[in-house]
């Protein structure tokens, strides 16, 4: 078992998922009975979404493709120099995603689908002072592990340079929180989410869940027809969309 933990203590991060900017991770020391074995600990770190992501809507207004993935295998990413001098840092992960349907895609996409997708993804915080590194996901998002599925909303975005001289190179991104959704069996909200693995009626039974709040919340237990009606019968918002491409045109490597 699993359990989640967060912190307050900024340990500086990494970009991750393609869908989010992190702010903010941290940690703390759960209560444990010293007579049972201790559970496996998921730090959660807080992100921003990259754009609207929770509904249909938002998926349909901003995503070139709604895909269905498979985690098929990882590469770990060493922590970089400083980190090490440290000795407190994070240490990354690029997990390998074969594409295995796209459910959905927009028209005038810039381009298809991707066959594959090397994601960038969270993988553990470490501490000289601790035995072992202790696996981190981002709040609200899947941690995107080897031998699950999941349903993607994204979107390709062209190379980024700002008069400030930052430079990001073309990729695929996904939205945020909402648009990365466990997909095990085929079954929307079945899977893993935060590092822990449940099936959809333990998600729709979550506390913390809102029914009426987006895709995932609507459309837990369902499967790939349900999910693409609902696609087909949400409406663009044709005025947001323009002002994201607009931004991204005033800041384009061109």
């Amino acid at each position: 078992m699993r359990i989640r933990t967060r912190i307050a203590a900024a340990v500086g991060a990494v970009a991750a998922a393609s869908a989010a900017g992190i702010a903010v991770a941290a940690m703390a020391a759960p209560a444990s009975d010293r007579t049972a074995p201790e559970p496996e600990e998921v730090l959660l770190a807080q992100g921003s979404d990259h754009l609207p992501s929770v509904t249909a809507a938002d998926w349909v207004t901003y995503a070139d493709h709604v895909i269905v993935v498979e985690a098929v295998s990882e590469e770990v990413i060493e922590p970089d120099a400083e980190a090490l001098e440290r000795g407190e840092g994070l240490i990354g992960r690029t997990v390998s995603l074969t594409v295995e349907d796209v459910l959905w895609s927009r028209e005038g996409a810039p381009q298809a689908a991707p066959e594959t997708w090397e994601y960038s993804a969270l993988g553990w915080h470490f501490n000289a002072e601790s035995e072992e590194p202790i696996e981190m996901a981002l709040d609200g998002f899947p941690r995107v592990e080897v031998g699950h599925r999941y349903v993607m909303a994204i979107r390709w975005e062209e190379a980024v340079c700002t008069e400030g001289g930052d430079h990001r190179p073309a990729q695929w991104r996904g939205l945020g929180e909402g648009s990365e959704i466990p997909f095990d069996d085929g079954t929307i909200g079945n899977g893993e989410s935060e590092g822990t693995v449940k099936d959809a009626a333990a998600f729709a039974a979550d506390a913390d869940v809102h029914v009426d709040e987006g895709v995932e919340e609507i459309l837990a237990g369902e499967g790939a027809d349900e999910l693409v009606a609902a696609l087909e019968d949400a409406k663009p918002d044709e005025a947001a969309l323009s002002e994201v491409q607009a931004l991204t045109a005033a800041n384009s490597c061109d």
